[in-house]
């Protein structure tokens, strides 16, 4: 199978759903109206609202979402064969995803830029908020946990990223500096300091004193460390306390100081990067040797594809991204459908190439089957085959190889950075939200909500030992993130129905992306428990089994109020918060 065939039947489809689909959406669905005063200008503080360029704003969405898991959740999923993996790509961000980033922002944005947790209550009332607030802690958990280990292993993987990323920041500073206090233009100064990364990251590549490598510093992988730790365990000891003390600023400063121009230049990054992973592709015209589909799977694709491809299709941590930080930073309420829908349709683009970068690797089908040998093996290497396979296509431009390594790997880590950053801004948001509930006025702090999420990260992360080794103790409960994340976004969509119909408007666009997502992941979720980490399945792990039988029954109670709700049961209660949108 041709690889640009493939590429162009799915960058038509995005072309195709945000030309037509997201419009329709944008003016007979949201109904978006360009005088309505938005959060970011009617509680404007220069901190959390501020009002932003909606150019500026997708940069922020996009990076935020994109992460590393548009790129590794297909990566992996490409072990049941392209073809499976391709589909529910393009169909699930034209009808799912950006259905879901575009809704959320709307209700969001028509709830005084509340997040999804906080409106829950208004629809589903103040049990049915609370059981999802815990959902909503235990996936950002998670995701800052995980992806700090991720970040910590590819700055030792790849040491010449390292100075690249690192100047990332004061060149961010300045720009941020630049637009809002001397009103200058961020286009111009955010391609300088994307042209600066790119140039330290081809001298880095080639020159090895510059590349910034903990474990050759401390004398190699076999030498001691610090603690009784070996050399590459203190290297991840060290930089994880390095992130979380980068996280812990970054997440507190204004918006305007770091996260918005930083997140601005990442969203060139991605552009520029998938410009040469696409320019790549058409010039190295590579073939398909992966199976359309793959027989000799030990796990069957379904429903477990739906829960390993989320970002890039439909995520449910997107919904607290546009609901967290986008909708307070929304200029106008029509830019909703640019930020929210088309970011939704730039993460398809990346998880799209994702697919093509892994399944154009392998010369034969038996070098796919006898590197893909098993699901386990997917999860294991599907990461570092993007990497390659993203190399290989960057190299159809002439760029050396070590070169094209280092920049993809700075792309990988400074949107993992991006994502690590905004989780921990948005479990500030919500731990001050339950402080707010419960009246604990201290939790409503700044730096103490803060000090709570970066400290509960650490914990996770450094005290357990984790599957992979010390510092990945956020791994020891990722499995339930796939389950976790899509089962928020099917409550996310079923909230976004219960408001479309308090209005009076037709919910189907989003009622039948959010039953078949519910049925996925509800499905997968009682496969998971019941038959995999139950006491008595082959393989059990009692911790898992015991929190995902607590997040199944929540997501249980959750749908029956919800469709309750839906079904107009609680309609008088929820008649006073009326005046509030």
């Amino acid at each position: 199978m041709n690889a640009i065939l493939v590429a162009i039947i799915g960058l038509g489809v995005f072309v195709l759903g945000y030309r037509y689909y997201s419009k329709f959406i944008a003016e007979r669905i949201y109904r978006l109206d360009p005088n309505y005063m938005t959060p970011a200008h009617k509680y404007k503080d220069g901190v959390d609202f501020v009002p932003t360029n909606k150019f500026v704003l997708w940069g922020h969405h996009f990076t935020s979402v994109a992460g590393a898991a548009p790129i590794l959740g297909p990566a992996i999923a490409v072990y049941w064969g392209w073809l499976p993996a391709f589909l529910w790509v393009i169909l699930g961000t034209v009808f799912a995803a950006g259905v879901h980033d575009f809704g959320t922002l709307a209700v969001s944005v028509r709830n005084k830029g509340q997040s999804i947790g906080t409106i829950a209550e208004k629809f589903i009332g103040r049990r049915g908020k609370i059981l999802f607030l815990f959902i909503i802690l235990t996936l950002v958990l998670m995701i800052n946990a995980v992806f700090a280990w991720v970040i910590a292993n590819l700055f030792i993987t790849y040491p010449a990223s390292v100075l690249p990323v690192f100047i990332q920041i004061p060149l961010a500073i300045w720009i941020g500096y630049a637009a809002y206090k001397k009103n200058m233009k961020m286009l111009v100064p955010s391609l300088i300091a994307l042209a600066v990364m790119y140039f330290f990251a081809v001298i880095t590549a080639e020159v090895s004193w510059l590349q910034i490598d903990l474990v050759s510093y401390m004398g190699g992988e076999e030498a001691a460390g610090l603690f009784g730790l070996g050399a590459v365990s203190t290297a991840f000891m060290i930089w994880i306390v390095i992130l979380l003390i980068y996280v812990y600023i970054a997440s507190t400063l204004p918006v305007w100081k770091l996260l918005q121009p930083r997140d601005f230049i990442n969203s060139h990054q991605l552009t520029v990067g998938l410009l040469i992973l696409y320019a790549g592709l058409l010039l190295t015209n590579p073939t398909i040797n992966a199976p359309a589909t793959n027989a000799d799977a030990d796990t069957s694709w379904l429903p477990l594809l739906f829960i390993t491809v989320a970002c890039g299709a439909i995520s449910g941590f997107h919904g607290l991204v546009s609901s967290g930080t986008s909708s307070k930073q929304l200029d106008k309420e029509t830019d909703a459908r640019f930020v929210g829908y088309f970011g939704a349709v730039g993460e398809g683009i990346l998880a799209l190439i994702s697919i093509i970068a892994v399944v154009t690797l392998f010369s034969s089908v038996d070098d796919f089957s006898a590197t893909y040998s098993s699901f386990n093996e997917a999860n294991a290497t599907g990461l570092g085959n993007f990497v390659e396979g993203a190399a290989i296509l960057a190299g159809g431009l002439g760029i050396p190889a070590a070169v094209a390594t280092t920049i993809v790997s700075i792309i990988v880590v400074s949107f993992a950075a991006t994502t690590l950053d905004t989780a921990v801004r948005l479990m500030r948001y919500i731990i001050a939200e339950i402080g707010t509930e419960y009246k604990v006025p201290s939790l409503t702090k700044k730096h103490v909500a803060t000090s709570i999420a970066v400290v509960s990260t650490a914990a996770l992360v450094l005290i357990p030992e984790g599957p992979n080794g010390f510092g990945s103790g956020g791994y020891l409960i990722w499995p339930l993130f796939g389950t976790s994340n899509q089962l928020l976004a099917g409550i996310s969509l079923l909230l976004i129905s219960i408001w479309l119909k308090r209005q009076g408007i037709n919910y189907a666009v989003t009622l039948i992306p959010m039953i078949f997502l519910m049925f996925m992941t509800l499905y997968a979720m009682f496969v998971q428990v019941f038959f995999e980490w139950a006491w008595y399945a082959d393989g059990s792990n009692l911790l898992l089994f015991v929190l995902g039988a607590i997040i199944f029954v929540f997501a249980i109670w959750i749908v029956i109020t919800s469709i309750q709700a839906l079904s107009g049961k609680f309609d008088d209660e929820l008649e006073k918060h009326r005046n509030d949108e």
